[in-house]
């Protein structure tokens, strides 16, 4: 039986990550996926995803996401891929707002940089953007866009490269703990390590029975802009966030390729990751283009194509970043709520630091497994 210092369980956004940080330290690492990542079945996907500052969820999340800002530079640089844009970002909504409200007192506890616009002053920086009068908007310079798939495939590669053992398209079937070390059996063979990271994510649940995630289908979509193309360029319009009605959220991207994705956040069809519903249906364009027509109607063009994504969405949608009970040396590093991918590389250099030293440089304490017990 093989036998290694870490076994990772799923390779997408954390685990990869996850790979990266151990195999650089040395550490005999074997990562196992079902798939074949990067790929379109999981959450790693989607072509672009938001990195922001001012983080509305909670100002304990800014310090990770600044250690993030820094290791993708680094993972930029070393593996020669573009892997982010700073476009800037706007989170526009009602000024006493979840998102406006909580972008704010994230910037004021870090004293980040941002600016308070007017709807008014939305609407004459950035013309294809419509906010109602009564609307404000928080604007963060450092805000921007992540090429999802080059990050997980550069973390891959730079892991493979680290000395790390990757094993695609390779279900895990189970694991024990058995002589102060983890058994890992999937439809291969079995592999024996020290440690044991699970970053399964929306499959967690077949792996930990019980544990308290849901999984929602959430539909990413792309519309060709109608007049204004060059207005949605990237160095004319950032990334955004909106909350039009209370607690209910749309985002979107500047144009690539011509072409403007925007989705909604949270809210999905509750779904089984092997069952889930991937076709894109008219009533999901209707809907989203209902919201363009509203708040962007420039971007409310031609429907170009749609994909399918899942959130293994937590009680308090806050992540999960925690050892197991009775196993201290098995790490669950997911269940990221549909927020989690701009953080996976702070998550996973705090993986390999929690378990191969003790403690992480990051304060995880919003993350423990704890807390979703004092809840219920």
């Amino acid at each position: 039986m093989s036998a290694f210092d870490v076994a990772i369980v799923g390779l997408g956004a954390m685990g990869s990550a996850s790979a990266y940080a151990f195999a650089r330290r040395g550490a005999r690492t074997l990562g196992i996926d079902r798939y074949s990542p990067p790929h379109a079945l999981g959450s790693s996907h989607g072509e672009t995803r938001i990195i922001r500052e001012a983080y509305f969820e909670d100002p304990r999340y800014v310090p990770m996401v600044q250690r993030a800002y820094e290791l993708w530079d680094e993972l930029a640089r070393a593996s020669g891929r573009q892997l982010m844009v700073r476009t800037g970002g706007l989170m526009i909504g009602p000024e006493a707002g979840v998102l406006v409200a909580g972008a704010r007192a994230s910037g004021e506890a870090h004293a980040l940089p941002y600016e308070r616009l007017t709807a008014g002053e939305v609407r004459r920086r950035f013309p294809v953007l419509d906010p109602s009068d009564e609307m404000v908007a928080i604007w963060e310079p450092r805000a921007g866009m992540l090429f999802p798939e080059a990050c997980v495939a550069a973390h891959l590669s730079l892991a493979e490269r680290a000395g790390a053992e990757l094993h695609r398209d390779e279900p895990v079937n189970g694991w024990r703990a058995e002589g102060g070390e983890f058994v890992i059996e999937t439809s291969r063979g079995a592999y024996r390590a020290k440690h044991l990271v699970l970053a399964a994510n929306a499959w967690l649940d077949r792996l930990l029975p019980g544990f308290p995630i849901s999984v929602s289908r959430q539909p990413l979509f792309w519309f060709e802009p109608r007049g204004r193309a060059e207005a949605f360029e990237p160095d004319r319009l950032p990334i955004y966030i909106w909350e039009p009605e209370p607690e209910r959220y749309f985002y979107g991207f500047p144009a690539l390729q011509g072409q403007v994705k925007v989705a909604p956040h949270l809210g999905g069809v509750p779904s089984d990751p092997d069952l889930i519903d991937r076709e894109i249906h008219p009533a999901e364009v209707a809907a989203i283009r209902a919201r363009l027509e509203r708040w962007m109607p420039d971007a409310a063009g031609r429907f170009v194509r749609g994909v399918v994504c899942m959130y293994a969405n937590t009680p308090d949608s806050h992540f999960i970043i925690d050892r197991l009970p009775d196993h201290g040396g098995a790490l669950v590093i997911s269940a990221c709520s549909g927020h989690g991918f701009k953080f996976s590389c702070a998550i996973g250099e705090a993986a390999a630091e929690l378990l191969l030293d003790g403690r992480s440089r990051l304060d995880l304490e919003l993350f423990r497994l704890r807390r979703i017990a004092e809840r219920t």
